[in-house]
């Protein structure tokens, strides 16, 4: 810590300035919420005035620092920023106004996202952490600490931090986008292969398939199968072109597994429940633990014989623009959040045919570009990780005088 610094109690740069305001029975409330992690306030809804039972509120202001005592520990803290000011807080979200000629706003607003301070709070608040009932008292909040530096050095310290936090979300945009184009090509390929709708000669995929084999899905153990376990499936097992065996939930051992429905290597699998962005994402299992039997909510594919289709072009196949948009347009259900494909519908899905050696080509170009996006991906992933970590390396450094 620079030796110029002062710690100082937030008591000695924050005053309460609690505005009490009572609602008219007719007066709408246009209410604000914290986000967690320093992120600040923001207004979270305009709330009716029938839908208002306790009228008795608070206004804040500009500038006002406000946080949730419920949930201080998570970082719950801010400055009100000028697009907020006269909108309504309960009386969980204490008010203060900040000493100006102690402590610049900018400085401030850039502590409440530092880490320490949030175990600060924590180790202050009071109640069961297990149930997420811990509450930050005003009198304990005014006890947290901030190191203090001259008002010129707090000025400095905020505007260096702007700057630098607007280059880590950059770099974290365009990191974001680099990932969004590796996807995006390979989508590219499939659209510029299968086309972007079903062409008029497309036969429907029975002709390729047989039948469709859904298994059974018995009350489990609610765990990850151990060695030697029988296990079943989970609806997260199958996604775009992967199959995860540890998608799987351990089966009682007095349930007799039916070993029709065990999963092997080479089997062609169709997820038939999911969300809508999911429902119909198939896998070829390349490799699989032994004992795992599917759910009644995953599909294994039966093909005619003589196989005329390459799983792994079907695969392909599946994940193109032209079926996405059929299998969504078929999947049904009331629940928002989980959506189910029939066997008829899939069968009747309309795909495009190529000759057995066109497929296998198709299949390769894909493979190698597939290859080149996976090899991407962890270096994507390991940047996104870093630059994650970078901002509060630098508050760590801000707040120990070494930025």
């Amino acid at each position: 810590m620079n030796s110029s610094w002062r710690i100082v109690k937030l008591g000695e740069i924050l005053t309460p300035n609690r505005r009490p305001y009572h609602l008219g029975p007719d007066e709408d409330a246009r209410l604000v919420g914290m986000r967690l992690y320093g992120l600040g306030p923001f207004f979270r809804e305009l709330k009716p005035a029938m839908r208002i039972a306790k009228k008795s509120h608070f206004v804040i202001r500009s500038g006002d620092v406000i946080y949730n005592k419920l949930f201080a520990w998570k970082g719950t803290f801010g400055v009100v920023p000028p697009e907020l000011d006269g909108m309504f807080v309960s009386d969980k979200f204490p008010t203060y106004e900040a000493a100006r000629s102690k402590v610049d706003p900018s400085f401030l607003g850039w502590y409440f996202r530092h880490p320490g301070l949030w175990e600060q709070a924590r180790a202050m608040s009071t109640g069961s952490a297990a149930l997420s009932k811990l509450t930050l008292n005003p009198p304990k909040f005014l006890q947290l600490e901030i190191p203090l530096p001259p008002l010129e050095e707090q000025r400095r310290i905020a505007a260096k931090l702007d700057v630098l936090s607007a280059r880590v979300t950059r770099a974290q945009v365009s990191c974001t986008q680099a990932a969004d184009g590796t996807d995006a090509l390979l989508r590219s390929s499939r659209l510029r292969v299968f086309g972007e709708k079903p062409g008029s000669d497309w036969p429907t995929l029975s002709e390729y398939v047989a039948a469709l084999e859904a298994g059974k899905s018995p009350a489990t153990e609610g765990r990850p199968a151990t060695t030697g376990e029988w296990a079943v499936l989970k609806v997260g097992a199958v996604s775009f072109g992967l199959f995860d065996d540890r998608e799987n939930k351990a089966l009682p051992v007095s349930f007799v597994p039916i070993t029709r429905f065990e999963v092997k290597p080479g089997d062609f699998l169709m997820s038939r429940a999911n969300t809508r962005e999911l429902v119909g994402a198939c896998a070829v299992v390349r490799a699989t633990r032994p004992r795992l039997m599917l759910s009644d909510k995953t599909f294994r594919f039966v093909f005619r014989e003589p196989l005329e289709v390459v799983p792994e072009y079907l695969e392909q196949v599946l994940k193109a623009r032209a079926l996405r948009d059929q299998i969504e347009a078929q999947a049904s259900g009331t629940s928002p959040t989980m959506k189910n494909i029939s066997q008829e519908k899939v069968l009747a899905l309309r795909v495009p045919r190529r000759p057995l050696a066109e497929q296998h080509k198709i299949v390769g170009e894909l493979a190698v570009l597939q290859a080149k996006v996976d090899a991407l991906k962890p270096l994507q992933a390991d940047t996104a990780a870093e630059l994650e970590a970078l901002m509060p390396a630098l508050l760590d450094r801000a707040f120990r005088g070494e930025l």
